[in-house]
């Protein structure tokens, strides 16, 4: 069984995908589980990478605190900020006052979210008062401006839960540095210019552009939407998904602070709706990362750049815009004998919820904790990861098409086609049919694979003013909702008075840093 041992993997490409799975692999596989395997990663000297996804998760601070990488350190160098969940303005009803909150926090224990939703309609005292408002002080929080923990709080520890928007270029050098120099990784620069199979047709060699080879036992293809090893050497098909999930373009600005007097640090992620798509806002500590998500049905390119101009202002034709063409979907396998697809090589449906690198963190995990010993493991992790990662990209896309399906808008054809039976999975309509009689729950999600909890689903689902027939709870009921709500209006008062804005803290932290665990 020597010759048969798994002892060199080779991660195929840079950038935010390759970086991450290269880090996790060696901190999770040699040095914490004391494995003897060489991790290689391999990048082109002249293709760039995309660079635009600036949204994470709050995995990543796990992911980060499993690399050995200070929080302060990552803030400074990476232009990073704290997010805290994402403000979805005009996707209801398109009116001026059109917004909700999908939070990163769990909601409170108020009770049965039956009674929640039928207070939040009924009671005199809740008039006004949003769904995501009534379970979770997180809405307050971003309204006000403030950040998720104050100056003396540890890195990795908040008040409130938390992820971050980033710099994705600036990330992925400084995650490279600590990957080479900290965690061992072997670095090579050089062009693949072609594959060698070997016996079942799995990969043996890869061809370099100075005719030399790379052979690991191994292969994790980053390579983005070239998909140099499952698309080139294992044509793996790719599934169009542009049935169900509309937008398949983006154009992107990086804006200073300052056009249209804007300084403030928003400490989410503004989703703005537009006529064919939506456009995202992220802060950074030195400009504004603005994109228009569009799909090319519905309207062309010089119509999707005027969109983002109406939404920033004339100030934007003196900046550079960088057009994005792509199909949403996936593969339909994503391990392929001795290869396994991360990142855009794997798929992409579209920027909406920050699901892209969520997917290459728990891709990295997944393998990390299952690559086997032998060669001979690999039909069954190929089984396996396939399986779960299938219903993954399938749910994330139901939940993806939750936002735009539930829209009242009719003002445009964009906006009509998406909410026709047609295009939303038959999964999604029959949860929808569901939760007409009753609210989820936790037993309508018991699949450990789901990526979004059914909480996430809530607040989608009763921002967007989806109605679920109720009953009037018991009395008791609705005067211990009263009673919590209360007390946790108290504690949002008091929340609010210690923490810092998010400028602030930000500016804090680049000056002096954080305390560490």
């Amino acid at each position: 069984m020597i010759n048969d041992s798994v002892r060199h993997v080779v991660v195929v490409g840079g950038g935010t995908a390759g970086w991450i799975t290269a880090g996790v692999l060696a901190a999770k596989c040699v040095k914490e589980q004391g494995r003897d395997l060489t991790i290689t990663l391999i990048e082109s000297p002249t293709i760039g990478n995309v660079g635009v996804g600036e949204g994470t998760w709050p995995s990543m601070r796990t992911t980060l605190q499993a690399m050995g990488i200070s929080e302060a350190e990552f803030i400074q160098q990476c232009d990073a900020t704290f997010k805290q969940g994402a403000r979805f303005n005009r996707w209801v009803d398109n009116a001026e006052t059109d917004f909700y909150y999908h939070p990163l926090m769990l909601p409170f224990n108020l009770g049965p979210i039956s009674t929640v939703t039928h207070w939040l309609d009924n009671a005199p005292n809740a008039e006004g008062l949003s769904y995501s408002a009534a379970v979770c002080h997180q809405e307050a929080i971003c309204e006000a401006g403030l950040a998720p923990k104050s100056i003396t709080t540890p890195e990795y520890q908040g008040n409130l839960n938390y992820a971050y928007h980033l710099d994705t270029n600036k990330f992925a050098a400084f995650i490279k540095d600590h990957c080479i120099n900290k965690l061992g990784v072997h670095h090579v620069v050089n062009d693949i210019i072609g594959t060698r199979a070997g016996e079942d047709s799995e990969i043996a060699v890869l061809q370099l552009a100075d005719n030399t080879e790379l052979v690991a036992d191994f292969y994790i293809d980053c390579s983005g939407f070239a998909g140099l090893l499952i698309d080139k050497h294992f044509k793996v098909p790719f599934i169009d998904k542009s049935d169900v999930l509309f937008c398949d373009r983006a154009v992107a600005v990086q804006c200073p602070y300052g056009i249209n007097g804007k300084s403030v640090i928003a400490s989410h992620t503004i989703s703005t709706a537009t006529g064919s798509g939506w456009i995202w806002d992220i802060g950074l500590q030195s400009r504004r990362g603005i994109g228009h998500v569009y799909s090319s049905r519905y309207i062309d390119d010089e119509e999707a750049a005027q969109g983002l101009r109406d939404y920033v202002g004339e100030a934007v034709r003196d900046l550079p815009l960088r057009f994005i063409k792509y199909t949403p979907g996936h593969r339909e396998k994503f391990w392929r004998k001795n290869c396994v697809a991360v990142g855009l090589s794997a798929g992409f449906v579209e920027p909406l919820e920050a699901s892209s690198i969520l997917l290459v963190e728990i891709s990295a995990y997944w393998i990390a904790e299952k690559l086997p010993q032998y060669k001979s493991g690999f039909a069954r992790c190929e089984q396996q990861f396939n399986e779960i990662f299938r219903y993954r990209w399938d749910t994330i896309i139901e939940f993806l098409k939750l936002h735009y399906c539930l829209s009242k808008r009719r003002d445009t054809p964009f906006w009509r086609d998406n909410t026709s039976p047609e295009s939303i999975p038959d999964t999604l309509l029959e949860k929808l049919a569901m939760w007409q009689e009753h609210c989820p729950s936790v037993l309508d999600f018991l699949n450990r694979a789901d990526v979004f909890p059914f909480e996430s689903y809530c607040y989608i689902l009763y921002g967007m003013k989806f109605k679920t027939a109720t009953h009037r709870p018991d009395e008791k009921n609705l005067q211990r909702l009263e009673h919590k709500v209360t007390n946790q209006r108290r504690h949002l008062t008091a929340l609010m008075s210690a923490l810092p804005a998010n400028r602030a803290l930000i500016d804090a932290i680049r000056k002096h840093g954080l305390q560490k665990i």
